[in-house]
C-alpha cells in the first residue's frame, strides 16, 4: 500500500510540474510564434480546460497520497505538505477564478466594436494573463522544491 501511495505521489507531482514547464516554455510560445494571434488564442483556449483538469487531479492525488503516507509513516513532512497545499490551492484559484475572468474578458473583446474599448479590454486581459502566468510560476517553483525534497529523501 505504501509503495502504491508513493508512486501516486511521485507520478502526480512529476506529471504536474512537467506539464507546467512544457506548456509554459515550449507549447504556448511555439503556438503563438507559428499561428496568427487569434488562431493561437483559440487553440490555447481549447487546451486550457484539459490543462486545468490535469492540475486539479494532480493536486488532489499528490496531496491525498502525501497525507495518507504521513499517517502510515507517522511522520509530518511539513514543507512538502505546505508546498503541495499551496500548489493545489493556487491551481484551483488560477483555473476557476483567474481563467474564468480571462475568458469573460476575451468574450467582451470579441464583442466590442469600439476600438478604444477593445484596447482597454486587451489591457485588462494582459493584466489577467500576467496574474495567471505568475501563479503558474509559483506552482512550478513550489513543485520543483517538492521534487527536490522528495529526491533528498530517496534511499536507493
Amino acid at each position: 500500500m505504501l509503495n502504491a501511495l508513493r508512486f501516486i505521489l511521485y507520478i502526480s507531482i512529476v506529471v504536474w510540474v512537467g506539464m507546467l514547464i512544457f506548456f509554459t516554455f515550449i507549447v504556448a510560445p511555439s503556438i503563438f510564434k507559428v499561428l496568427p494571434k487569434d488562431l493561437a488564442a483559440a487553440l490555447v483556449s481549447e487546451i486550457f480546460p484539459k490543462f486545468w483538469i490535469a492540475g486539479y487531479v494532480s493536486g488532489v492525488l499528490s496531496l491525498g497520497s502525501l497525507i495518507a503516507i504521513s499517517f502510515i509513516e507517522k511522520g509530518f513532512p511539513a514543507a512538502r505538505l505546505l508546498l503541495i497545499s499551496l500548489m493545489t490551492a493556487v491551481t484551483f484559484y488560477n483555473g476557476m477564478v483567474v481563467n474564468t475572468r480571462a475568458k469573460e474578458v476575451q468574450a467582451r473583446i470579441m464583442a466590442a466594436e469600439d476600438p478604444v474599448k477593445k484596447e482597454s479590454l486587451r489591457a485588462d486581459f494582459k493584466s489577467i494573463h500576467m496574474q495567471s502566468y505568475m501563479l503558474n510560476m509559483v506552482t512550478m517553483a513550489s513543485g520543483v522544491a517538492v521534487i527536490y525534497f522528495m529526491a533528498r529523501s530517496l534511499r536507493l
